[in-house]
């Protein structure tokens, strides 16, 4: 993903007043912080998101069954809904399935990578941090993301176990608890020459849910980086230089989850700001 694609519009090709349809997707809702940078970025596109939350969370799942997985599932949502393009809002299913999406599926994919070149860019400790999932911090892209775009850095990483679901919670006005944010930001902080740290990548969409709150316990000065504003920009450089139509689409936005989400009723007011109804129960066909 080029952090800085998508800047300015190609004259002729996409206006500001087309309705794309995108399909956005995550194994949670973590992927609703890509949606909400989308809304700024193309504020007339039709948004339509699929939360994977039989499976969540993905870094509890053997690597070639959720890899398997996740192809079947986006064929069938690709089949079904028909995209211009599908943004991949979760770094794992991005590290793992996207190049099988893009061999496999006829329609563009925008995906999510911790934002380390980004990092890289600002440093001046030369000493980065990344915080993700402990199952996107064990991959080999994370090594390739280090030596291409980071190669003169010292990347400090740590795996959070729990911190996607206090996000989860966070999202539904639950404030994370402070003690695991302090153990999840001294996981990084702590390690050899932590304390040099001046840049963090976040590499799970869910932790701009809890961004402040690792950020106020954080040392101070030091950046914490969020890729959304960065994915929705590649989005809409896709989208421009594709020449889409400019109607209008009339039909609702959809929400759905492939299980049940949990509490319901307190999820529903954040996803009322970001335009949707009640979440509904995706269904394979």
């Amino acid at each position: 993903m080029d952090e800085t694609a998508g800047d300015n519009m190609r004259a002729g090709s996409f206006t500001l007043s087309a309705s794309p349809r995108i399909l956005a997707f995550d194994s949670g809702i973590g992927g609703l912080s890509i949606v909400a940078a989308l809304r700024r970025h193309l504020p007339h596109a039709h948004i339509d998101y699929l939360a994977d939350t039989a499976f969540f969370p993905y870094g509890g799942q053997d690597d070639d069954i959720l890899k398997r997985h996740i192809v079947s599932l986006l064929e069938n949502a690709i089949l079904r809904l028909a995209p211009d393009v599908v943004v991949i809002a979760c770094n794992t299913a991005s590290t793992l399935a996207l190049a099988a999406l893009r061999e496999i599926c006829g329609v563009p994919f925008v995906g999510c990578v911790p934002p380390i070149r980004w990092a890289a860019r600002i440093t001046r400790s030369k000493v980065i941090g990344l915080l993700a999932t402990p199952a996107t911090v064990r991959r080999a892209y994370i090594t390739d993301l280090r030596n291409h775009y980071a190669p003169d850095c010292t990347v400090i990483a740590y795996g959070a176990r729990d911190l996607a679901a206090l996000a989860e919670s966070a999202f539904r006005g639950v404030p994370p608890d402070a003690t695991c944010i302090r153990q999840d930001v001294a996981g990084l902080f702590e390690q050899p020459s932590g304390s040099r740290i001046d840049a963090v990548a976040l590499g799970c969409t869910h932790y701009t849910f809890v961004a402040d709150a690792l950020r106020a316990a954080s040392p101070p000065d030091v950046a914490w980086l969020d890729p959304a504003d960065a994915v929705a920009r590649q989005t809409r450089h896709v989208l421009e230089t594709t020449g889409l139509s400019t109607g209008v689409r009339s039909e609702p936005e959809h929400i759905w989850f492939t299980a049940p989400p949990y509490n319901p009723a307190r999820l529903e007011n954040g996803l009322k700001k970001l335009r949707y109804d009640q979440p509904e129960l995706w269904a394979s066909t």
